[in-house]
């Protein structure tokens, strides 16, 4: 399953998405995504037809606004990219400092894709206004047109005509959700929750989190959160509480790039927490796929 990932957003799960896929219900409506990032998880079901609806949302504006310019106007955010791209050739760095600038000012979408592709360990860093203020990446000059041009116009395909883009408060987002519907979060990573943290424009609050993920367990909504994790023995945050009755999975991330760095061998786990009643369903599931063995072995039994 090649994912297609226009916008590159380090903490992306393009990588762990068919495993978050796995625990997905057989019929999804509309699968919402309200920290939406690099929309990986949205992407993914889109290409296995996991889902016949998405709607991204991300409080970050401009990265809405990217969004619907990579799924309603590829060939022209693309061009757009392509012109940035070649432009750069004769001082990299002083013209990525420029086009930061710009985009601070403008908020245009193509220079936001330019940045996102340049920036160092496709790391987002924004200060203390709001402002991007990530250096560039001085090993390489980004995705190459051709490469972003395909990323864009095949996320296109997957999305026109099927997607709602909006840029509110997650909390708005949950209201009105179908008995068929799921709800994916991943939102700003934990421990640094309820703090501004440099990698995101706000954070939330954890209280007020916690307190969002009971209410979508009273109305037995199906939702899946990815959130804390651990590198070898160092753990990253403290884990989601007991009385939320959540079904907590690690999955395997690989090894991390500090640990690379380093020279060590560290592997990273990352929690998928599923809600009470998603997990209800997919033991339901397990249970009523276990029943169809049996009665196929027991008539092939009786065949023979």
């Amino acid at each position: 399953m090649r994912i297609p990932h226009p916008i590159p957003y380090q903490g992306s799960k393009r990588a762990l998405a068919s495993e978050i896929l796995s625990f997905f219900p057989d019929t999804v409506e509309t699968l919402i995504e309200p920290f939406a990032g690099s929309a990986a998880i949205s992407l993914a079901a889109a290409i296995t037809k996991k889902a016949s609806k998405f709607h991204i949302n991300d409080l970050n504006i401009p990265l809405i606004d990217l969004w619907k310019k990579i799924v309603y106007c590829p060939h022209e955010i693309s061009s757009d990219y392509e012109l940035l791209w070649k432009k750069q050739k004769d001082n990299p760095d002083d013209f990525y400092k420029k086009i930061r600038e710009k985009f601070n000012q403008t908020k245009r979408s193509d220079y936001l894709l330019f940045l996102l592709a340049r920036c160092a360990k496709a790391s987002v860093r924004y200060n203390a206004s709001g402002e991007f203020n990530q250096s560039p990446d001085k090993r390489r000059l980004g995705t190459r047109p051709n490469t972003m041009k395909n990323n864009v116009v095949y996320s296109s395909y997957l999305l026109k005509g099927k997607t709602k883009f909006t840029s509110f408060d997650y909390k708005n987002i949950i209201q009105n959700i179908g008995p068929n519907d799921l709800v994916y979060l991943d939102p700003p990573y934990q421990g640094v929750c309820g703090d501004r943290d440099n990698r995101y424009l706000a954070g939330i609050k954890i209280d007020e989190f916690i307190g969002v993920l009971a209410e979508l367990n009273v109305k037995n909504i199906y939702y899946i959160v990815s959130y804390d994790g651990r590198t070898g023995n160092k753990t990253h945050g403290q884990r989601l509480p007991r009385f939320l009755n959540l079904d907590r999975i690690e999955l395997c991330a690989g090894r991390s790039t500090q640990a690379t760095l380093l020279g060590r061998n560290d592997i990273t786990y990352e929690s998928l927490y599923l809600s009470p009643a998603l997990k209800q369903h997919l033991c339901v599931k397990k249970e009523h796929k276990q029943m169809r063995n049996l009665n196929t072995q027991l008539e092939f039994a009786e065949a023979r």
